[in-house]
């Protein structure tokens, strides 16, 4: 019998139970510092907010093919989802619970859903398998459709530290060779390109949940 599965809060909660027995005291403060940190700075000036138009941008399929902003919504509203990597176990997390969860009911609406991020195709392919993802994903090199967007950040040079510990680093995922990242956030977006709803996760452990995505479509 199949079940709802919990919200991306409780998944991520039990998940970083078990994550920081695995990685020990000394790592587990180090990302702890980087998010109180991240905290304690709120969010980027001049984002995307309500209201804006998303500007053009030249992103990429997960088979390494062109494909601009344009193509992708197609003249339909869609939610745009901006994670990490697939590097990331907490966007893992959020993409798998949006496929669930999430794509079911913007089929049903006629809404995209975009995942974003500045990894190379490889990468995106890799969040696709892994996550048995049946949505969009593609990657923004450079993060340049991001940076547009005022979303760009990186982790801090502590935190490259402690991936290096994990045996990984960031800027070996980005098609640009940089650490540089998007804060998680969700974007909907109407058919005219404009902003309807923005959400910017500031500490990288918190995502949007579906409700509240559902609500900001059915409230476009």
């Amino acid at each position: 019998m199949s079940t709802t599965p919990a919200t991306i809060g409780a998944q991520i909660a039990e998940f970083n139970v078990g994550f920081t027995e695995t990685i020990g005291p000394e790592l587990s403060a180090v990302f702890a510092g980087e998010q109180a940190d991240l905290r304690a700075a709120g969010g980027p000036e001049n984002a995307v907010s309500v209201g804006d138009v998303l500007p053009s941008a030249e992103l990429v399929a997960t088979s390494g093919s062109p494909i601009g902003l344009d193509g992708l919504l197609a003249g339909r509203p869609a939610v745009l989802v901006f994670y990490r990597g697939a590097w990331c176990p907490y966007c893992n997390i959020t993409l798998r619970h949006y496929d669930k969860t999430l794509a079911p009911g913007l089929a049903e609406r006629g809404v995209s859903l975009i995942a974003i991020s500045p990894q190379t195709p490889d990468g995106s392919a890799a969040a696709v398998t892994n996550g048995e993802l049946g949505f969009t994903v593609v990657s923004d090199p450079a993060n340049a459709f991001a940076g547009a967007l005022g979303i760009v950040t990186a982790p801090s040079a502590e935190a490259q530290d402690a991936h290096t510990a994990l045996g990984f680093a960031v800027k070996d995922s980005n098609a640009d060779d940089t650490p540089a990242i998007p804060y998680p956030t969700v974007i909907v977006v109407g058919a005219d390109r404009v902003v309807r709803f923005v959400d910017i996760h500031i500490d990288y452990t918190t995502r949007t949940e579906t409700a509240d995505i559902l609500a900001a479509v059915d409230a476009r």
